[in-house]
Order: structure tokens, then C-alpha cells, then sequence
């Protein structure tokens, strides 16, 4: 069993033994009975909304969830008709919506889910918070050109006391928390490299985003204008509309898309905000047919006097002995004065562990730590939900751990773009080219 099959499986079943009853809430800032529910809409319903709604629905049947899917909107209506019908075809009826500002204007939606392209994320995610709504967004928190607007966002989510969860759904896994609090606990002493990444085999091309309707034409069934948003006007092309992840108007290949997933759990353990210097290198070495690098390797420092490099590829799955096969993570080491933070499987249980390694001259012992529950993306659904009922704006992946990973991210494309190294001014919260 691969560790994300193993985390996957207790989660579930940890989830499933604890599923919350119907108690009251709270919800923009005002207590509501036991009956009443949180309106869930959802912007963007193509194969990532399908399994935010399964999980969204695992809430409401067996976790007992106070929720409702009240809306859904696609500027693509094919999409749009085919959410729809599922949903009528289990007697949900929800409003269709072309338009994202009608949706998040609803009076039934309290909680906005965003899966849109990455370009759309920050419009999105502002305009809801702006209008009173919690958001579940989905990863990277902005186009690698959208900076101001990231920290737009962060600011936002911040003055309106908007609940805010990014879509890093691996930060469910509890190794995370619990690595952090032996981090704060000195057990590795002064933090000085972290290493993670993320290994696949595949790219978004032909063969990662099908055309579902090779002959649709902007007009009734398609707004290209709307698709477009703030990136270069360009005409149709039905390849950039269904697998814009090829391209760099509206994506960055693995520095934004795939990275976070890696990065998020990191910054959040080492407790750092932003880099003061980011260098990377990469290219596209195995796929040709797209615009953007399929090979990202990035090195960040931070004030604190420690490095984090974040390395991978879409061009081979094998990501290190520590990890194994199975998943295309890589598993984090986080290495201090005194020695090293790890994921291993354990000799004696044959369980995933928490390995600390003593460093060289270090006087301190190996120990192992049981993972109390795994990654699991209902368990994050439910993480941000009860976090909207209770009004807490302490999420596992909340709107500034994403603000201070993305402009890491977003300086490590911005530096390979122009080959040099790329410096942030933290007084003025600027990147500095």
C-alpha cells in the first residue's frame, strides 16, 4: 500500500466515524438555527468541481453537514447543462448561471467554490469574499502575472473576515501540523534547508485535457471574451479554451500548478513569509506541443538564514527512496542544526512515521511519531465548512499561508522567465525584477 492509499483510507475512516450532527452556527456574523443550511454554489464545473461536489455531498448525506448545492455556473454551457442535469437527476434543482458575478450576487449562496482556470482565481475569489461569501479556492492562488492582485486577495479575505480555503487539499494531512509543532518545539534546532517537489509523468496537453466539443464557436454556448479576463486578447482556438493549461496566458506548468500541492506544507511548518531571493531553472524537455515548462526546479532563501528548494518534473514519476512509488509528491525533508525532519516507513510497525534524524555531533536520539490521519480532500471540504459554521478564519490552508507560497512561486517563474535572480522587498510587500 503507497502512503497516499494508506493516509486515504484512514482518513476516510476517521472522517466517517466522526461525521458532525445538525448543530447551530454562525454564518456572516449572525447565529442560525439548526435547520438552516449553507448554500453552496459553485463556479466552474468541470472534472475538479465533479470532486469537490462528491465531497461536498459526502458532507451533506453521511457527514451531516448542514450544507445545500444551490447554484452552479460555466461559461461553457455544455458544462454548465451537465452539472445541472446530474444534480436534477438526484432531485437537487440549482440556478444555472453563465456570468460568475450573478452567482456570487445570489442571496442562497453563503459559500462559493472556485475551479476555474488559474487566471480567474483572484477576480473570483475577490468579488465573493467582497460580497459577504466564504471561499473554497481552488489551486494556484493566481496566474504567475497576477502579484498585485494576490495580494489584493490576501487583503481582502483579511478585512472582511471572509472564511478562506486554497484547494491544497494535502494540507489535511495531520503529518503536517504535527511536524510543525516539533519544528516550534526546537526538536531540529535552527532550520536551515528544506527540500520537496513533485514528480509526474504526463503533461496538460493532448493527452491530460480532451476537447469535449472540438466544433463548439463562441456565442451562446461559449463566452471567449469572458474565458480571456485580464489575459492577452487573442482569437478562438478551441485547444486554448479546453486545455489552456498548455498555455502561458492562463497557466505556468508545475511552478504554479503542481507546486503549491508542495511548497503549501513547508512555508506553513517553517513559519516563513516571503523569500528575499529566488533563482530557477527548467524547461520544456519532453513536450513539446505546449507553451509552458514541463521541468521546474526553484531555490528560495528567506530572512530566516535557510534555504527551501522545490524541485520536479512532468517527465518521470520516481521522487526518492524516502516516498516510493504511488504517489507523485515528494516527501518533505527538513533539515536543522540539530538534525532532520522526515517521512519514512517505520521498520517496526511498517506504518508511515515522522522520522527525526540526528544530525552529525547532535547529542539527541532518533524518534518516530505516529501520523495521526492523512490527506484526504473530504477532510478538508470539512475543515473549511466547519470553520464557516464557527467563524474561524483559521483554515489548514488559509488566504495568507497562500499569499506568502504563491509569491514564492510567482517569483520562481518570473526568475527562470528572464534568467536571473529575482529579490522581494518586504517593507513594501514589491517584487523586485
Amino acid at each position: 500500500m503507497t502512503r497516499r492509499q494508506f493516509v486515504q483510507s484512514a482518513v476516510m475512516s476517521a472522517a466517517m466515524a466522526t461525521a458532525l450532527g445538525s448543530a447551530p452556527y454562525v454564518a456572516r456574523g449572525q447565529v442560525r438555527g439548526a435547520n438552516e443550511r449553507l448554500g453552496v454554489g459553485f463556479i466552474g464545473c468541470g472534472g475538479r468541481a465533479a470532486a469537490h461536489l462528491t465531497s461536498v455531498q459526502w458532507l451533506m448525506t453521511e457527514g451531516k453537514m448542514p450544507l445545500r448545492v444551490v447554484a452552479v455556473c460555466d461559461l461553457y454551457r455544455g458544462r454548465l447543462e451537465r452539472m445541472a442535469t446530474q444534480l436534477q437527476n438526484q432531485g437537487i434543482q440549482v440556478a444555472r448561471y453563465r456570468d460568475y458575478r450573478d452567482l456570487i450576487a445570489d442571496p442562497k449562496v453563503d459559500v462559493v467554490c472556485i475551479s476555474t482556470p488559474d487566471h480567474h482565481h483572484c477576480d473570483q475569489a475577490i468579488a465573493a469574499v467582497r460580497a459577504g461569501k466564504d471561499v473554497y479556492c481552488e489551486k494556484p492562488l493566481s496566474h504567475w502575472r497576477q502579484f498585485d492582485k494576490t495580494k489584493v486577495l490576501a487583503r481582502e479575505v483579511q478585512r472582511t473576515g471572509r472564511v478562506f480555503q486554497l484547494g491544497t487539499q494535502g494540507m489535511s494531512d495531520s503529518a503536517w501540523r504535527q511536524m510543525k509543532q516539533l519544528i516550534q518545539d526546537g526538536l531540529i534546532g535552527q532550520p536551515i534547508l528544506a527540500e520537496c517537489g513533485y514528480f509526474r509523468v504526463g503533461d496538460w496537453g493532448e493527452r491530460g485535457m480532451p476537447i469535449d466539443d472540438p466544433n463548439v464557436k463562441p456565442g451562446e454556448d461559449l463566452d471567449w471574451e469572458a474565458f480571456l479576463g485580464d489575459a492577452p486578447r487573442r482569437p478562438f482556438d478551441v485547444s486554448r479554451f479546453f486545455r489552456w493549461r498548455m498555455y502561458e496566458d492562463y497557466a505556468g506548468g508545475p511552478v504554479t500548478d503542481l507546486y503549491p500541492h508542495a511548497l503549501t506544507p513547508v512555508v506553513s511548518m517553517l513559519g516563513v513569509r516571503w523569500p528575499s531571493e529566488v533563482v530557477a531553472t527548467g524547461g520544456i524537455f519532453r513536450y513539446p506541443e505546449r507553451e509552458v515548462p514541463d521541468t521546474f526546479n526553484l531555490l528560495a532563501t528567506y530572512p530566516e538564514k535557510l534555504t527551501i528548494a522545490v524541485l520536479g518534473t512532468q517527465g518521470n514519476d520516481y521522487f526518492g527512496a524516502a516516498g516510493g512509488r504511488g504517489s507523485p509528491g515528494r516527501v518533505p525533508e527538513i533539515r536543522g542544526w540539530e538534525g532532520t525532519l522526515t517521512l519514512r516507513r517505520s521498520e517496526t510497525t511498517h506504518r508511515n512515521v515522522i522520522a527525526f534524524i540526528p544530525a552529525q555531533g547532535s547529542k539527541r536520539q532518533p524518534q518516530e511519531f505516529a501520523i495521526e490521519s492523512g490527506e484526504n480532500l473530504t477532510a478538508h471540504w470539512r475543515n473549511f465548512i466547519d470553520c464557516c459554521l464557527k467563524r474561524d478564519p483559521c483554515t489548514w490552508s488559509p488566504a495568507d499561508l497562500a499569499y506568502y507560497t504563491q509569491t514564492a512561486l510567482i517569483m520562481g517563474m518570473l526568475a527562470w522567465r528572464q534568467g536571473k535572480a529575482v529579490k522581494f522587498d518586504p517593507a513594501n510587500e514589491q517584487i523586485l525584477l
